[in-house]
């Protein structure tokens, strides 16, 4: 995939990606209808499909149990959908990394039930595993100029018969406990039911104090802002949904240590793609690759990073997935990608890179991990979840060239 050229000198220089120089009502009326339009339509559409399960699953799409499998059952898919982000951003893809995931787990497999290494070390040499990976792909991609749709297609075949030969075509399990509570365990409830109520309020506080600093960093610099009651109206919405999030969980038993995991990755991914030079460079990487050349940016280390950060997220994801089944399968993982690169392309991303979000990729898995749980439990068959996903997938990409043709 190869970026194309647009009129945004100011990010090949390491600016922020959403910095303006249009006149101040001009920019702002721009920014409403664009920008607003992507992040509020997304959380819309999220909420609209939630709802629609809701009332046709009798309510049971948001009891506390399916809640807790819903967040287990997607982990693993929002922390390879970072990774992606970023991938798609410079102007690349991966399609290697449901491979990864099932090669990784088969190997801590392997690693820990066969030989007896301890569940620290073998999460350890797995991660480091699944970064070599990266690193080798990233490699051709970036230093020998091979298209990323190639060298990932022919990682996906390789590694997934790696599996199998590493596997011999059996399952392999179970794991040590300690090792289980990556993906079974939960937060203790110290303070009793409200525990997850009290941790779910200073997550919410967190992102308000995130959001209110970011949003006073852009009117020092003079950049396109969101308008106060919009900010404030939009946080209390997010504030109202994650109390009540929350209290659901904390009736059945609290919050999943994954989903700590995945909120920590966020955040951290969130300021790497938003406050750091390295994220703006990725960013003027994709939006053009030339004009970022000229400015001095390292193109090919830049692309390199973003496959080894891809490989060490496929190989998180894949003891997520593998400490969650309790087995390491044959199968694990087929198929992964699929919806991963679905997420990032409902989540906003641009199929021709330098345009993406991390809040944008994380609402884009979850409308994806609520279709598979409502269609699932409405009965709708594989065959005709697959057809349903891919129309969704279609109608996000063409909106976002539409959405270039109008701008």
């Amino acid at each position: 995939m190869t970026g194309t050229p647009v009129k945004q000198p100011a990010v090949a220089l390491g600016m922020a990606p959403d910095a303006g120089t249009a006149p101040a009502p001009l920019a702002r009326r721009g920014f409403l209808k664009r920008t607003h339009f992507r992040d509020y339509g997304l959380m819309i559409v999220l909420i609209v499909i939630m709802l629609f399960f809701q009332y046709a699953t009798n309510g049971v799409l948001l009891e506390p149990l399916n809640l807790t499998n819903l967040i287990l059952q997607n982990s693993y898919v929002i922390v390879m959908a970072l990774g992606m982000l970023l991938v798609i951003v410079a102007g690349h893809i991966d399609l290697s990394i449901g491979s990864v995931v099932g090669f990784v787990g088969a190997l801590a497999a392997i690693l820990m039930v066969r030989l007896g290494v301890d569940y620290v070390s073998a999460t350890i040499l797995c991660l480091a595993v699944g970064g070599a990976i990266g690193a080798i792909q990233g490699s051709f991609v970036a230093y020998f100029g091979i298209p990323s749709f190639i060298v990932t297609l022919a990682g996906m075949l390789v590694f997934r018969g790696l599996t199998l030969a590493v596997l011999q075509g059996a399952s392999v399990g179970p794991f040590p406990e300690l090792f289980q509570l990556l993906a079974k365990g939960f937060i203790p409830n110290v303070a009793g039911p409200w525990t997850s109520v009290m941790i779910g309020a200073a997550l919410w506080l967190i992102l308000l104090v995130v959001s209110w600093r970011r949003r006073a960093a852009q009117l020092r610099h003079g950049t396109q802002v969101e308008a106060q009651a919009s900010f404030l109206v939009r946080n209390a919405v997010l504030g109202v949904l994650i109390l009540a999030f929350a209290y659901q969980m904390s009736s059945y038993r609290g919050l999943p240590n994954v989903l700590v995991i995945m909120f920590l990755l966020v955040m951290a991914y969130r300021f790497v793609t938003n406050r750091t030079t390295i994220g703006r460079r990725i960013y003027a990487l994709g939006g053009n690759v030339k004009a970022a050349r000229l400015s001095g940016i390292k193109t090919e280390r830049l692309i390199f990073l973003t496959f080894v950060n891809m490989g060490v997220l496929a190989g998180l994801a894949g003891m997520i997935f593998a400490a969650r089944l309790n087995t390491a399968t044959p199968k694990a993982g087929l198929g992964f990608e699929l919806d991963v690169i679905a997420a990032c392309f409902i989540g906003g991303a641009s199929a021709a890179g330098g345009i993406g979000k991390v809040s944008g990729v994380v609402i884009g898995a979850f409308i994806i991990g609520v279709m598979n749980n409502g269609m699932s439990m409405l009965g709708i068959g594989i065959d005709y979840q697959q057809v349903i996903k891919g129309l969704v997938l279609l109608a996000a990409v063409f909106l976002d060239m539409y959405n270039k043709k109008e701008s």
